[in-house]
């Protein structure tokens, strides 16, 4: 395997240093940095960046710091660091305003951490840049094409935020990968965007 670009390898360090200091400061970097509910009277306009570098346990810090070395370095060394920077930041500005119109809808004023959106938004672009890349699923492990993959996991996302159990952002996972959509065909002009001039 080659070794990691930069920029994703500091977003590894940097979410892995921050759960380091959610073990001994996590009220406090909850309170200003989780991103919380227009209702709840916590909300700040940082939260919609800084929620992504935070994460609710190891298990969910791991999964996270795994898919972004899976889909991110690559990613990363095909766009080089401004088009990935690009992408991340559309991707997690995307699953925020889709969690902030859910918890508005539903009334919810628990909050929402973790670079799960992120990951959700290069899984989409990974299933659209390389499509008939096989892919194999750790549980259970069997191998299947990235389109399919990307296919299978939106289908679960929107089944399970809308009959699933509370307490997972399901909804801005499929933000992240709707952010991802809109800047890929930003990228390639096509509609709503208009003709492209660059490729």
């Amino acid at each position: 395997m080659p070794p990691l670009p930069p920029v994703t390898q500091a977003l590894m360090l940097i979410c892995t240093a921050m759960f380091c200091l959610q073990l001994v400061l996590a009220r406090v970097l909850d309170t200003f940095l989780a991103l919380w509910p227009f209702s709840s009277g916590l909300f700040w306009p940082w939260q919609v960046l800084s929620y992504a570098f935070l994460h609710g346990d190891f298990t969910h810090l791991l999964f996270n710091m795994f898919g972004l070395w899976m889909f991110g370095g690559e990613l990363e060394r095909l766009w080089g660091t401004k088009r990935y920077l690009q992408m991340l930041l559309a991707s997690v500005l995307a699953a925020a305003a889709a969690q902030l119109l859910v918890t508005w809808l539903m009334g919810s004023r628990a909050p929402t951490v973790g670079a799960s959106g992120a990951l959700f938004g290069l899984l989409l672009s990974f299933g659209m840049l390389f499509p008939n890349r096989v892919i194999m699923l750790i549980i259970p492990p069997i191998p299947m094409k990235a389109r399919t993959f990307v296919a299978v996991f939106g289908a679960l996302e929107l089944l399970l935020g809308l009959f699933g159990p509370a307490g997972v952002a399901h909804f801005a996972h499929l933000g992240g990968m709707l952010g991802a959509w809109l800047m890929i065909s930003y990228w390639r002009g096509r509609l709503p965007f208009g003709p492209s001039r660059r490729r």
